[in-house]
């Protein structure tokens, strides 16, 4: 039977996290905490690709199997995991660690366990019996209508979801922003796809390629910026 995971907090030995967005089964964005000292397995997800938006806390991330490809990573930084590759994320020992992960495609159970410190190595994604209810607490994240603007506070940074036909609005600031594409694409002349749902980059790279290309009809995008 295939467990729906929406509406329900996780809850992990490092940890919780659950779906705040999720676009059918294109992409599905999680919202992370993880406990200060405390560190996901060491994992991979054979098919989709995911990508990480640090919001609060410092990130201390094992990339591939070895032990010194460790890299940190601050508020607003951006971390993009192609398909198989084994990854790690620790929270440092100061703080707990925020942050939004994008599924891409939606496979909640495309998960491969290769050394855990909570005895789940050969083990799955969690069941719902280790989970709970979404509370008024629990942020959601709701695709707007086409000429209106949702907007949040998560971990003191700004979310601001809209949808574009065109990044004329977007100023020399945005550099400092991130931009997930929620739904919708960049395309060339010959209808190629450049950068499509799912991709997590600087706001303003969004709009130095649409310079140069076009935005498919409309855009469906998740900006975040610090307040």
């Amino acid at each position: 039977m295939k467990l729906n995971y929406d509406n329900r907090v996780i809850n992990k030995p490092w940890g919780e996290e659950y779906n705040i967005f999720r676009n059918k089964k294109k992409i599905a964005i999680t919202y992370l905490k993880i406990k200060k000292g405390f560190a996901t397995s060491l994992h991979c997800h054979p098919k989709k690709k995911t990508g990480f938006l640090i919001l609060k806390g410092t990130a201390e991330v094992q990339i591939g199997i070895y032990k010194k490809n460790i890299k940190k990573y601050n508020s607003m930084s951006i971390l993009v995991l192609r398909p198989g590759l084994f990854h790690r994320i620790k929270a440092s020992n100061n703080t707990n660690l925020y942050a939004l992960e994008i599924e891409n495609p939606y496979l909640k159970n495309d998960l491969i366990r290769m050394k855990d410190n909570y005895g789940r190595n050969k083990k799955g994604y969690e069941s719902l019996k280790n989970s709970r209810a979404l509370t008024n607490n629990d942020t959601i994240f709701e695709t707007p209508n086409l000429s209106k603007k949702k907007r949040y506070k998560l971990n003191n940074i700004k979310i601001d979801i809209s949808y574009y036909k065109n990044f004329k609005a977007l100023k020399s600031y945005d550099d400092k922003s991130v931009s997930i594409i929620l739904d919708g694409k960049i395309i060339s002349e010959k209808n190629k796809t450049v950068i499509t749902t799912g991709e997590i980059v600087k706001s303003y790279t969004l709009k130095q390629l649409a310079s140069y290309f076009k935005v498919d009809e409309k855009i469906l995008l998740l900006r975040a910026s610090k307040t």
